[in-house]
């Protein structure tokens, strides 16, 4: 699917960005004025445009907000913190030390944060106690009731933010009935950019924090928590969900076996065998011209070093050997949701593997490209997606009311 770019990079982000729409995160007259004012594959621009984008809607929510109208602020505010995250997207020269990546992330964070306050359901930012320090997260709850409730604890991707878990799922299933306990794990988010925590391929030693902290709130039913992975997250929520076992149900969107294979099989067997062998005297100058000439494998590849704490292209690629579930797919043992993308340009064929290898109650649902749900976790689709997810946990029985038959 092409979407205001010829660019399949920039395409898939502003498709991402307008998404997120329908819950309250883009208007789509913004995102096409903004998309028209950027030539293709222009970095700067994509960067200049999509923050001047940001801080006219942020500069409506202040006034708005100044003015005493709420809802019109929280719209506007929520709309720029998606702005904000998409305006540094691209910025990955050096984002460790970027005082840009840095300003806009912080300026995501913040407007965000402001619109929270604003909400019509209660929401609590916590910090979830993890190896000597904390990782942050959003308590998004269904009501102030204090009734216990399913709830979901959403594990989000290689490049995605805290923030956008609320486009995502938590006000979708919030208005289902479901509590979203939403976190930034190490790589993402601000753990990566405030704490400089990095991935970690046993995120089973993540997740368990996680579901201890989310025990301490009372408005969650301990015996109704469903682990959600979203992108790199449908391996990660896989690989924890094999170890830790106080889960009623798994969502992976999408279902991903193994994070190493899709960087291998992009590259040609040669530069693939120098990668892996270590020959990163000859691999290296050979990546560095593929990185210079596509802006999907640049940004990739430095998003990885610096996500993955990597010292160069070559050593994130093999950094990423050790995320697969070789080994412990069969341990996962509640129902579980895979999640396949009909055209998914990044881990095509992964669901099929994770579904073939599980032995709990389990689903594989492909979304098709006619219903404009065939993107990688199904950007531009969310509404589609969202259904699909719920009927499914309907479903559980435990969750709701329903038989529950293991495929085939």
């Amino acid at each position: 699917m092409k979407f205001l770019f010829e660019n399949e990079s920039f395409s898939f982000e502003t498709l991402r960005a307008a998404g997120f729409a329908g819950d309250g995160g883009a208007d789509l007259g913004e995102v096409v004025a903004t998309a028209g004012r950027i030539a293709e594959g222009d970095e700067d621009a994509w960067l200049r445009e999509w923050t001047a984008t940001a801080e006219r809607v942020h500069g409506t929510g202040d006034r708005a907000l100044a003015a005493g109208a709420r809802v019109s602020a929280r719209e506007a505010l929520l709309r720029a913190s998606n702005y904000y995250r998409t305006a540094e997207f691209f910025r990955r020269e050096d984002p460790a030390h970027d005082p840009e990546v840095q300003r806009l992330s912080a300026l995501s964070r913040e407007t965000f944060a402001a619109a929270v306050e604003l909400m019509d359901r209660p929401v609590r930012a916590v910090t979830v106690p993890y190896e000597g320090t904390g990782l942050p997260g959003y308590l998004f709850l269904v009501d102030d009731s204090g009734t216990p409730r399913p709830t979901i604890v959403f594990t989000s991707g290689f490049d995605s933010t805290l923030e956008e878990s609320y486009f995502v799922i938590a006000a979708a299933a919030m208005r289902r009935g479901y509590h979203v306990l939403a976190y930034d794990g190490p790589g993402q988010g601000a753990a990566l950019r405030l704490q400089g925590l990095v991935f970690r391929p046993d995120w089973e030693a993540v997740v368990t924090p996680v579901i201890d902290h989310a025990l301490t709130h009372p408005e969650i039913d301990p015996d109704r928590l469903v682990l959600f992975g979203y992108s790199l997250g449908g391996h990660l929520a896989a690989r924890a969900a094999a170890f830790e076992h106080r889960l009623a149900a798994l969502v992976l969107d999408d279902g991903l076996y193994s994070y190493h294979e899709p960087h291998l099989t992009g590259m040609p067997p040669f530069l693939a065998e120098w990668v892996t062998a270590g020959r990163d005297d000859v691999a290296g100058p050979v990546l560095d011209l593929v990185m210079r000439t596509s802006t999907q494998v640049n940004w990739a590849m430095r998003n990885g070093m610096w996500t993955f704490g990597a010292s160069s292209p070559c050593d994130y690629v093999r950094r990423t050997a050790a995320y697969t579930l070789d080994g412990v797919a069969g341990l996962i043992d509640c129902p579980t949701l895979v999640l396949d993308a009909e055209d998914d340009q990044f881990f095509r064929g992964q669901p099929q593997r994770v579904a073939d290898a599980l032995t709990c109650p389990h689903e594989l649902v492909t979304l098709r490209e006619e219903d404009g749900a065939g993107e990688h976790c199904h950007m531009g689709a969310m509404a589609r997606f969202q259904q699909v997810t719920f009927d499914w946990l309907d479903t559980v029985p435990v969750l709701r009311p329903g038989p529950l038959t293991p495929e085939g």
